[in-house]
């Protein structure tokens, strides 16, 4: 096991959305000043957000939550600590499935009852890995000024009077999460303190055990005696003997296993933990404590003379100069009242001197000499990443590929007759908007959406063309009324050359290229047209981006690719109606001659 359980850059993925207990968590952050939240990320099986505000001091911040622990762990690598939260249904499974993932080093299980058949699996399976299993049925551990599991330690104002808010000298280890608060607080009154603190949990099938506990403690520079909570039941304190005994634990320990009062009764009885019950005369809470006190362990007279025990060895180390005086850090207060925002906004921050781009001040991006470009821009405040050259360049020729294409097509015929109306350019502008959708500019969206998932369920293309025929749906993407095979459209070669020569490789437009061969033997206008390239030219760059399919999902289902779109076409939008302005052009109306009139006298009802 490492020298220290938890240290000040410890984060958790915390399994259930447990709310009050995470608040808990990030309430102890702000108060002994960690700079990160303690917990990284939820796995909440059945939620619908993407995340989860909370307060951090009078602040918010964002949790994301995640549906898997697969998710949430690949999401945040650095989080090396399991939170189990599930049910006793439940924690068994998500534990395993988090064994198999690997790179956590601790794991808490909060349920209570798991069948011992399944607890001895889980516990062995977690030894052979090395991993540190707090519980099954524990509040959890704490490693003071530095990292606290849920509720453990109590309110803020129990955990400050405990001085649980900065490290001590003592290292606890109970099996009860109730008498760990109320040691913790004894502790300090009595002493300095608890340097770590871990209750192992009441089941008697439990991961780590008093001795692996005591045994990380003894290698721990911070703690410079310990305190072993045992009780009646089971034969775990004689192994924390012979460790004495042989020397492997030197520190002072000071012990009591509760539960004496068991021999005053006539048959066993369970003193309310699964484990809490003697099978043996050695179990009993007597004969461990007199075992205990023969090893030259401090062992109390009773449970009441457990303060003065703590004091005599916390005494006796500092006169020692074991123990030194501790500083008392300068812990944050949090605010009495904390009010919820209602906008979160994650691109750009306008408060301080000056505004930023995704962390980027606007004068290190804004002007030619500090090598960002347009692209540099959109990549920042559309994906919050800063791309590579190849990738912003492609932003770039997209933006100017679709910036016009004359003023016959919809949106751009709108824009004028807006223009020529007498509003402005902003009204014009909309107006021309307006028009962008399914049938104009749409189908960037429905090609990435539609040739993505033929390609990612590796259905040959002419078993895709087949799939859009069942589903009633045009390709997106496919067909133009007036460039062909015969005709190329030229922004359509410029676009596929610059991917060609640019992307790291193109599968997903190599494989509308392959529908196109299918499509066009029956009619050659039925090409791959600017809109189908731009789409899987995007899924392309994005999954050479290393996005992963859920998030480009998600650009594609919020509309981003139309955004660029959008952003072109209103070049030339702005175009035309400046165009109509300059020429002075009157109010537009439709000839006659271009109306179909079929009009008839409405019937009388």
């Amino acid at each position: 096991m490492s020298q220290l359980l938890f240290t000040k850059d410890t984060q958790a993925i915390f399994w259930n959305n447990n709310a009050s207990a995470i608040q808990r968590m990030l309430d102890y952050d702000f108060v002994i000043g960690r700079k990160t939240p303690s917990v990284a990320a939820i796995v909440a099986p059945t939620a619908d957000s993407k995340f989860q505000k909370f307060f951090w001091g009078g602040d918010e911040i964002m949790i994301n939550l995640y549906k898997t622990t697969a998710e949430a762990k690949k999401a945040h690598p650095n989080a090396d600590v399991l939170l189990n939260f599930a049910s006793f249904r439940t924690a068994y499974d998500v534990t395993m499935e988090a064994l198999d993932l690997g790179g956590f080093r601790v794991m808490m299980i909060t349920a209570e009852g798991i069948p011992e058949r399944l607890a001895r699996k889980m516990n062995a399976t977690a030894n052979a890995q090395g991993v540190t299993v707090i519980g099954p049925a524990t509040v959890g551990a704490i490693t003071p000024g530095a990292f606290k599991i849920a509720n453990i330690g109590g309110t803020i104002e129990n955990i400050v009077s405990s001085k649980l808010h900065r490290a001590g000298s003592c290292g606890l280890v109970t099996r009860s999460g109730g008498l760990f608060n109320e040691l913790s607080n004894i502790i300090a009154i009595n002493a300095d303190g608890i340097a770590e603190g871990v209750a192992i949990g009441g089941d008697r099938f439990v991961g780590s055990v008093f001795i692996d506990n005591l045994l990380r403690m003894q290698d721990n520079p911070q703690v410079k005696y310990m305190l072993l909570l045992g009780e009646v039941g089971g034969i775990e304190e004689y192994k924390v003997i012979d460790a004495v005994k042989s020397g492997k634990i030197t520190k002072p320990i000071i012990a009591w296993c509760i539960g004496t009062i068991a021999k005053h009764y006539s048959s066993g009885v369970q003193f309310g933990h699964a484990g809490a019950s003697a099978n043996a005369e050695r179990e009993t809470a007597d004969a461990k404590n007199k075992a205990m006190a023969e090893a030259g362990i401090y062992v109390p007279e009773s449970f009441n003379d457990l303060p003065n025990k703590i004091a005599d060895v916390y005494n006796k180390l500092k006169s020692e100069g074991v123990i030194t005086e501790i500083a008392e850090p300068e812990i944050k207060t949090l605010p009495q009242a904390r009010k919820s925002k209602n906008f979160i906004c994650t691109i750009s921050d306008d408060r301080g001197d000056e505004a930023t781009y995704a962390g980027y001040p606007i004068s290190s991006v804004a002007t030619p000499e500090t090598g960002f470009s347009i692209g540099d821009v959109m990549s920042l405040l559309w994906f919050k990443k800063r791309y590579p050259k190849w990738a912003t360049n492609f932003i770039e020729t997209v933006v100017k590929t679709v910036a016009d294409h004359g003023p016959a097509v919809s949106g751009a015929h709108n824009a004028r007759v807006t223009a020529r109306a007498g509003k402005d350019v902003i009204s014009s502008v909309v107006s021309g908007l307006l028009t962008i959708g399914p049938r104009f500019g749409g189908a960037i969206d429905g090609a990435a959406k539609h040739f993505k998932y033929g390609y990612d369920n590796g259905l040959s293309p002419a078993e895709f063309i087949n799939h859009m025929k069942k589903e009633g749906i045009p390709i997106p993407g496919i067909g133009h009324r007036i460039k062909s095979l015969r005709n190329p459209d030229l922004r359509v070669s410029g676009l596929k050359k610059y991917a060609n020569e640019s992307f790291p490789s193109t599968p997903l437009l190599d494989y509308a290229l392959e529908v196109e061969q299918l499509t066009t033997s029956k009619k050659d206008n039925l090409i791959l047209n600017v809109d189908g390239t731009i789409g899987v030219l995007m899924v392309d760059m994005w999954r050479a981006l290393d996005y992963n399919d859920d998030e480009i999902d998600v650009f594609i289902e919020a509309g981003a690719l139309n955004a660029f779109f959008v952003l072109g076409r209103c070049i030339g939008f702005i175009g035309h109606v400046l165009d109509e302005k300059r020429l002075a052009m009157p109010m537009y109306r439709h000839p006659f001659d271009d109306i179909l009139y079929d009009v008839h006298k409405a019937e009388d009802l």
